[in-house]
């Protein structure tokens, strides 16, 4: 018995399901980091136009990229229910905004079907299948290939040329202060001296 439940567990796959531009869409759970709510995303000069900026995450700079923008898709507005998705994407986290997570839910492998003539463009090529469920279709997401080589490195260096920037005003910041505490100190210093000499 507990052979044949491993050979079942096996031919399942966990789904995280999100909404994005009207259609339902779905990403392996074994590639999502963790789900947000929306935050303040700080631009990126020079950086692709579907790159939204990057958020400080605990401390680790994440690159945002706004899906719809990716996929051609019509831009939507922001609302309470818009989360950004954070992925391994060929070993990198990165930030995704979709419109709503909707649910986790494990589906049957044979239940997804190669896209064939359904979907076939010249930029479909980072989707993996769809899913027919029945009633619904989900359309699962390769997202190694989300971002091409080049898109990665656009994204990965914009995010660095952003830390790198940050680091550089918190220095400067630093040195000002310290600047400030000098002179501050060798006013007082000099305050000090002068009166000495008064007493004297």
């Amino acid at each position: 018995m507990a052979e044949i439940e491993t050979v079942t567990q096996s031919e399942e796959r966990q789904l995280v399901v999100f909404d994005l531009g009207g259609e339902v869409y779905g990403v392996d759970i074994n590639s999502v980091r963790e789900i947000i709510r929306m935050q303040a995303i700080t631009r990126v000069p020079n950086a692709p136009e579907f790159v939204e900026g990057i958020i400080n995450l605990r401390g680790k700079v994440i690159p945002i990229i706004d899906l719809r923008k990716r996929f051609s898709l019509e831009i939507g507005e922001e609302t309470a229910e818009t989360r950004i998705v954070v992925v391994d994407i060929a070993g990198e986290d990165i930030g995704v905004t979709v419109d709503a997570v909707t649910e986790v839910m494990r589906i049957a492998s044979d239940a997804v079907e190669p896209t064939g003539d359904l979907i076939a463009t010249d930029d479909s090529y980072y989707i993996e299948g769809i899913a027919n469920l029945g009633e619904s279709l989900i359309i699962l997401l390769d997202l190694d290939k989300v971002l091409s080589k080049e898109h990665r490195t656009s994204v990965l260096k914009a995010r660095d040329q952003a830390v790198e920037a940050n680091e550089a005003a918190a220095a400067s910041k630093e040195e000002g202060e310290d600047g400030e505490k000098g002179a501050t100190k060798g006013a007082t210093k000099s305050k000090r001296v002068a009166a000495t000499a008064g007493t004297k």
